[in-house]
């Protein structure tokens, strides 16, 4: 604790948000005022990390936590320590890790689910290293569900009506939200890098500069909370759905991925020589393998399913290839030290701890059992047979017949996210649709 009360003695901090990853990714917590923050622990019930997107709470609740909702011990990290900018006073933002009264690290957290991978590789001698990209969109405020989304107005006081993929002028558009976004993520210490303008009507792409996958974790986690509170400064809303607008494409979190000898910091990935060796084909074979099983960490909301739609600047099959943007699985063009596998498959409403505890669990797996890939691929992926889950029902059925899931995450991990998404599931099928009302109504 000696490093955050200095940290926010020097930053005259008057209050502390305290706070915790849930299973979507979204920050819980509560706020603090930093005298109490430094005398008395920190703690939240355990209940909060077995609630639904909605906020419900699962049938089989008191069969993963205790039935009588006691808290959990939170322990802040102090490399997370960051300046909350939007807030009216001096304000600190703390990401704690979770642990249950017994002081063990809580089964069900999800960062410490990406700390159990992180911990697997570090036995091996191996330090992962990952690059996120992430996508969103700007939409004009929808305050009635039912009614589409749309692009906002721009400082032309126009509003985007064709796709400008990488147009400077049509970035510019929202110039003044891309400012503060900027600035409050150079206030808080993120490593964001280059802005693009995608390809769907008022969709960005921001790069994060590589880096260890935790802190790029928190990072991301950071910066979606971020986006959203500069969005509303400027009077719209900022999304990371999947798939937002039917005729656009969907909102990506791709996952840039190499492994450095922890001692050497040599990329474990090539020879002496430079070359790409069996060790990058194993975790490309396992990346293959493996994401079926893990796939709802990428895909984890009905909505997300709705992304992986051929020629869609999706991928729909397990698939790689050497600079190819039509497999879910590329390897970009790079020096040797830089080798490394995009992983395309995540969307951007992934959990990023969850996202990238998959991923490079998946690529784990695929180096300890020796995993051939398939052959890469070449020209467009896009017309191959679609082989991804297509529903959330899918995608968890398949979860649960992974084995290797469980041994990576937990047994019990796994039983409480398959049965929050089965409620998220059950949900949304209880909803019947426009789309139904339009065709079945009167026609069948």
């Amino acid at each position: 604790m000696d490093k955050i009360t200095k940290w926010l003695a020097d930053h005259n901090i008057s209050e502390v948000e305290c706070l915790v990853p849930d299973m979507s990714g979204n920050a819980r917590g509560k706020f603090t005022p930093t005298d109490k923050f430094l005398t008395e622990d920190s703690r939240l019930p355990e209940s909060i990390l077995v609630q639904t997107v909605t906020g419900d709470y699962v049938d089989e609740h008191n069969e993963l936590v205790d039935p009588a909702d006691t808290d959990m011990l939170l322990e802040p990290d102090p490399d997370s320590v960051r300046l909350n900018p939007w807030a009216n006073e001096p304000t600190a933002q703390i990401i704690h890790d979770c642990y249950t009264r017994d002081g063990k690290p809580h089964p069900i957290s999800t960062r410490n689910i990406l700390k159990f991978v992180l911990d697997k590789y570090a036995a091996k001698g191996w330090k992962p290293v990952v690059a996120p990209e992430v996508e969103f969109y700007l939409v004009k405020r929808n305050l009635d569900p039912d009614e589409k989304l749309s692009a906002p107005v721009g400082r032309s006081g126009r509003t985007e009506k064709t796709r400008q993929s990488y147009s400077i002028d049509a970035a510019n558009e929202y110039e003044p939200i891309i400012e503060d976004m900027y600035d409050f993520s150079e206030a808080q210490g993120l490593d964001v890098d280059t802005l693009i303008h995608e390809s769907g009507t008022a969709q960005m792409e921001i790069n994060f500069l590589h880096g260890d996958p935790l802190k790029l974790a928190d990072q991301v986690f950071t910066f979606k909370r971020t986006v959203r509170e500069t969005a509303l400064r400027h009077g719209i809303y900022a999304t990371f759905m999947a798939k937002p607008m039917e005729d656009e494409p969907g909102s990506a979190l791709h996952i840039h991925q190499s492994i450095v000898d922890a001692e050497t910091g040599k990329n474990i990935f090539v020879d002496d020589e430079g070359r790409e060796n069996e060790t990058f084909l194993h975790f490309v074979g396992g990346m293959q393998k493996y994401t079926p099983g893990f796939i709802s960490f990428f895909a984890p909301n009905v909505n997300s399913y709705r992304r992986f739609t051929p020629e869609m600047a999706a991928p729909t099959s397990l698939h790689w290839g050497y600079d190819n943007r039509t497999t879910g699985l590329r390897v970009p063009d790079s020096s040797p030290q830089g080798k490394r596998l995009e992983n395309r498959f995540p969307g951007a409403d992934c959990n990023p701890y969850l996202a990238i505890a998959a991923s490079l669990a998946c690529g784990y797996l695929g180096m300890i059992n020796r995993i051939e890939p398939s052959a890469p691929y070449h020209g467009d992926c896009s017309s191959e047979p679609i082989t991804l889950p297509r529903t959330q029902e899918h995608a968890l059925s398949l979860l649960l017949e992974c084995e290797e899931a469980a041994e990576m995450f937990g047994e019990k991990f796994v039983r409480a996210w398959s049965a929050i998404k089965r409620d998220e599931y059950e949900e949304f099928n209880r909803v019947i649709s426009s789309w139904e009302r339009e065709y079945l109504l009167l026609n069948v």
